[in-house]
């Protein structure tokens, strides 16, 4: 790697410069501004020739002039291939995120459906993360959604179970689920292995785009049944004819020439894009999720789609094929890396006619209509943030929000939460919880659950970004509460550093209805906005989902804390041997008074996990 700073060079004469040290060999140059920040990471197949590209003093997009001028030094790294170019480039963004690149924001893993065979009777069920558990995996699917409507309708075809190992083994009876005819109870023995494991194999024949043949073979099981007189097993098996047909008509797209594949659109207008992509496995759509990439402030359609293949199919592995709205610049590098990655061939392609075109024309017109809506919501979002800096005298439309709120029961269970929103709404992604931890709190101090909510979050802050040059750093605070919790923050704040940061206290008025709230802000008399005004009902939402993901998290907590119990401390007690345990003795207590013997008699508890029950209890006393 080289990095070459010559005096006060910048621009074309700083790029101008390097050539003569630069190479025709592949590699990844970066440029970088006068503070050091990476301004572009850029790959290429001949670096001397494409760096030359910008030593020209004209010719150049406005975005590419802009950085042009902005860089003061270059590194370069070279390469073995091109394909390792394309490969570091990609990495390199990941990490530094530089301003005048195509970043993908969303980078959340996708739902598959586990078929599990760790089971003589397999569970099906929703899988996310890595694929660890045997079994087989049939995905990606766009969202949770669009998995749990598959699972339901393969629950009413297929009758599989969906309930977990330690339910099934303790059942005596069969549960709802059979009677509402989505299970085949294979837990009471109302089916054995053979007959559950035919429609195992009827479900993945489905999952795999067979669905025809299980069509088929159901008809000719009810024909034989109806023939055999046994009309009960007949309507069952007509039952499930009728859910098969319906889960092909709600699938919606159903492409007859394409088994698998991604179609990737773009829609780009305003300076801002959206992606759509839709998911076709097994010859049946799998929903579609749309994206709105960071454009590197005016990358063209080839640049924007490129860097978000890379970027998408970084830590996914990409299907057979992948259909392409617009071509990109560097199609057969792409199609080598993503042929890597899954290490099989991929195809990538642009049709032009037929019935992938087809399907490209339909994801462009939902990225269109996509990003009409967002551009529409942040119209009218950036209003909103406008009216709240005219109420309450802001020096600027705020760019971050954060609302803060307690959730306990007479203390128990506190739980602090912060919820973030700015131009583009509410920024899930930025949501915090904050367990309470402080052991010298009165139970139920809001004053003292605030302080160290806030000393936590803003302590953190000024250690990441004491220049307060990114943007975590909020300027607003909106607190649940009225003068008292306002001046309390704001002396928080005070000792901390951070005194130039707003903050308003939204407080219920004398009768606590909704739309005559107070708002309060240090040294300040506190008043109300108009109960018409939007800025009033933007505040309220705010405030409504703090509340709704503080009570969130301590719902979970306390629900946590409920079920434990001190087996929870003995080393090797997972879930399982918890269970069978607590089934055996009948409580916790009992548990930890049982002798040596007693503890070996239980079904799943071995000698060596016996004996650390015991010891973990006597030694205790």
């Amino acid at each position: 790697m080289t990095e070459v700073t010559l005096g006060q060079l910048s621009g074309h004469a700083l790029i101008q410069s390097h050539l003569k040290s630069l190479t025709a060999q592949p590699g990844v140059y970066r440029m970088l501004d006068a503070e050091g920040r990476v301004l572009y990471v850029g790959k290429a197949r001949n670096l001397k020739a494409r760096v030359s590209n910008y030593a020209r003093p004209t010719g150049h997009s406005a975005r590419i002039q802009r950085m042009i001028h902005a860089t003061h030094a270059m590194m370069f790294l070279t390469t073995r291939t091109e394909t390792e170019a394309l490969l570091l480039e990609q990495n390199l963004i990941k990490q530094l995120k530089p301003y005048f690149n195509v970043l993908l924001r969303d980078d959340k893993s996708f739902p598959n459906i586990l078929v599990s065979k760790e089971h003589p009777f397999p569970q099906i069920k929703k899988h996310r993360g890595a694929k660890k558990e045997k079994g087989d995996y049939y995905g990606p699917f766009a969202s949770a959604g669009a998995v749990n409507r598959t699972l339901n309708q393969l629950q009413k075809v297929f009758l599989l179970r969906n309930c977990s190992d330690a339910m099934f083994s303790s059942r005596t009876r069969p549960c709802l689920l059979y009677q509402i005819k989505r299970c085949a109870a294979p837990c009471v023995g109302y089916v054995d292995e053979a007959e559950y494991g035919a429609l195992v194999a009827d479900a993945e024949r489905f999952l795999q785009g067979r669905s025809t043949q299980v069509q088929a073979k159901l008809a000719q099981e009810m024909a034989a049944a109806s023939e055999a007189l046994e009309f009960e097993r007949a309507a069952a098996l007509r039952d499930r004819i009728k859910a098969l047909t319906q889960v092909q008509q709600v699938q919606g797209i159903n492409p007859r020439g394409v088994t698998e594949a991604d179609v990737v659109a773009l829609h780009m207008e305003g300076g801002q894009a959206c992606v759509q992509v839709f998911f076709i496995r097994a010859n049946q759509s799998w929903g579609n999720r749309d994206f709105y990439p960071k454009t590197g402030s005016g990358a063209e359609e080839a640049e924007v789609l490129e860097a978000f293949l890379g970027q998408f199919y970084a830590d996914k592995a990409p299907p057979r094929l992948i259909l392409l709205s617009h071509p990109i610049e560097d199609a057969d590098l792409m199609t080598e890396l993503l042929s890597d990655r899954a290490g099989r061939k991929v195809e990538i392609a642009v049709p032009q006619r037929g019935e992938k075109a087809e399907l490209v024309e339909n994801a462009a017109r939902n990225a269109r209509e996509s990003l009409g809506r967002r551009m529409s919501e942040s119209a009218a979002q950036s209003k909103l943030l406008e009216g709240l800096a005219e109420a309450f005298d802001l020096d600027a439309p705020p760019r971050r929000i954060e609302v803060y709120d307690n959730s306990h029961i007479q203390g128990t269970n506190a739980v602090g939460g912060m919820i973030v929103a700015g131009p583009e709404g509410f920024v899930k992604g930025q949501y915090r919880k904050f367990n309470i931890k402080g052991t010298d709190l009165t139970p139920g101090d809001d004053f003292g659950m605030m302080k160290e909510v806030l000393t936590r979050r803003f302590a953190r802050l000024l250690k990441e970004d004491p220049d307060r040059e990114g943007e975590a750093w909020p300027d607003l605070l909106l607190i649940d509460g009225g003068a008292g919790q306002v001046s309390a923050v704001a002396g928080i704040m005070a000792e901390m550093g951070v005194e130039d940061i707003a903050m308003i206290g939204v407080a219920k008025g004398i009768d606590r209805d909704a739309g005559k709230e107070e708002f309060h802000r240090p040294g300040k008399r506190p008043f109300a906005l108009p109960h018409n005004s939007p800025v009033l009902y933007f505040v309220q939402r705010l405030r409504d989902e703090a509340h709704r993901w503080a009570i969130g998290a301590h719902r979970a907590k306390r629900a946590k804390s409920v079920g434990a119990t001190p087996l929870d401390e003995v080393p090797g007690i997972g879930a399982a041997r918890k269970r069978a345990l607590l089934q055996h003795f009948g409580s916790a207590k009992a548990v930890s008074r049982a002798g040596l013997e007693d503890l070996k008699a239980v079904d799943g508890i071995s000698e060596t996990i016996a004996q650390t029950v015991y010891d973990f209890f006597h030694a205790q006393g």
